[in-house]
């Protein structure tokens, strides 16, 4: 009996994922790395893995109508068979249901015993024969428990969305959070053009189109090889999406200025400051983490930046060598990430309410660090990956009730036309439904005084 390898892979990351607490992509990579797998066959096992992770909470709720055992009672291996072959049979529609019951089965008998093969075979079965009428919560019998089960959400994440956005608003964002989000990469302009790069990946067979919001971006179309290509390898562009490529263009570094990074690991912002600084002056990139100060450092040597100076240091610290030297200070800071469910979509099942508040207290602390490194008359940026008032909002005016010598500066010059109308009180959130990108948080400070 020849198990499926790409179905057999994406089971153990699953249970890696379950009882371990690996994060999804480093797993994959380790599993990758230890197998001798097509480009295909990784395409197909991060498609499986990152919509079984994404669909968990509703795929659950079929495992508990159709099955004769608690989930709580099953054997980590059973509960992620059953959640992939669940996962084939409602969501994946080009596989036929046979092969999706069949290939379960097959991993049933390597994972469990002969009474666990016939229950994953009878559990499947049953949710195969009734596709067309599976039952959800109803919007009448509570809305929370309806949207929680509907897009896979856990309810008290539903319960935030709704409290602050409204229902129609918030469910766009439980929607538009299983949708499967652009490639953009942000072409290095030390390197090449936007116009040559269109056409050398033209001529490797990489379609791409122009970008929404960003002169130096492209979103590729068909990324299967991309990442292979030498093109990549040399550094003629980065992986980057719009909106955190928004946060540099906001910040408006200029030729021989002194930036400050304080959370800049894996570098993504700080190289494009760089960038759009021609690479003249000095941006200094931190990161309290070594092996995340060598991200920095070899992201830097592949694109050709020569002005990054990568260090060790925390955040949350003060340097008194920076105080008011920096002509800009940019916060990226910590945070629970539910702004990129689309691209993580583990997050939600590892976030916990009590953590908004304990990861808004750092970003408090790193906050009032980092302005003490802004000159005067100089610029302090903070931005998150996030959702919500109370990492992002919240932050800065309780920053800006303790710091008078700092004010809100009008961003609406340094927006695309598309998001001018977005900004409030002279800050943006972008969304993944309204604005089709990841959901980021970009606010701007000057110390005026």
């Amino acid at each position: 009996m020849a198990l499926d390898k790409t179905r057999e892979t994406a089971l153990k990351i699953l249970y890696d994922i379950d009882e371990f607490g690996a994060y999804s992509n480093i797993s994959m990579s380790k599993h990758f790395n230890n197998n001798e797998l097509k480009d295909l066959d990784k395409a197909f096992i991060t498609g499986l893995v990152n919509g079984t992770v994404k669909w968990r909470l509703s795929i659950d709720s079929l495992i508990e109508q159709y099955s004769t055992i608690k989930i709580k009672k099953m054997s980590g291996f059973i509960l992620n068979i059953l959640r992939l072959g669940i996962y084939q049979l409602i969501y994946m529609h080009k596989i036929p249901k046979s092969a999706a019951v069949d290939e379960s089965v097959k991993l049933a008998k390597r994972y469990g015993n002969k009474g666990s093969v016939g229950f994953v075979n009878a559990v499947l079965r049953s949710v195969s024969k009734n596709i067309d009428n599976i039952k959800y919560p109803s919007r009448e019998d509570g809305v929370v428990k309806y949207l929680s089960v509907k897009y896979s959400h856990p309810e008290w994440l539903v319960n935030e969305w709704l409290e602050e956005f409204g229902e129609e608003f918030a469910e766009g964002i439980l929607a538009s959070n299983n949708d499967i989000p652009d490639l953009c990469i942000r072409v290095n302009t030390l390197k090449t053009t936007k116009e040559d790069l269109f056409k050398m990946l033209r001529d490797i067979g990489i379609e791409a189109t122009m970008s929404n919001y960003i002169d130096e971006a492209l979103v590729i179309c068909e990324a299967s090889n991309i990442f292979r290509s030498e093109l990549f390898k040399d550094g003629f562009f980065q992986v980057q999406d719009e909106s955190a490529m928004l946060v540099s263009k906001v910040l408006n570094p200029k030729e021989g200025e002194l930036v400050v990074d304080v959370c800049s690991a894996p570098g993504g912002k700080a190289t494009h400051i760089a960038q759009l600084m021609n690479d003249k002056g000095t941006v200094i990139a931190r990161d309290k983490h070594l092996h995340k100060i060598k991200l920095i450092e070899e992201l830097s040597k592949k694109l050709g930046i020569t002005i990054i100076k990568a260090e060790l240091f925390d955040a949350e610290a003060t340097d008194e060598k920076l105080i008011n030297k920096a002509d800009k200070v940019i916060v990226d800071a910590p945070c629970t990430g539910f702004g990129i469910l689309r691209r993580k979509p583990d997050i939600k099942w590892t976030r916990k309410l009590p953590d908004i508040e304990e990861i808004a207290k750092a970003q408090k602390k790193i906050l009032q660090s980092a302005s003490s490194y802004v000159k005067p008359g100089g610029v302090l940026l903070y931005s998150t990956c996030t959702l919500g008032r109370k990492e992002n909002e919240n932050v800065i005016s309780e920053f800006l009730v303790n710091n008078k010598e700092f004010e809100t500066v009008d961003i609406t010059g340094l927006l695309p036309n598309k998001l001018k109308k977005e900004v409030k009180n002279n800050m943006i959130q972008l969304f993944p439904n309204r604005d089709k990108t990841d959901g980021f948080f970009i606010a701007k400070m000057q110390r005026v005084r």
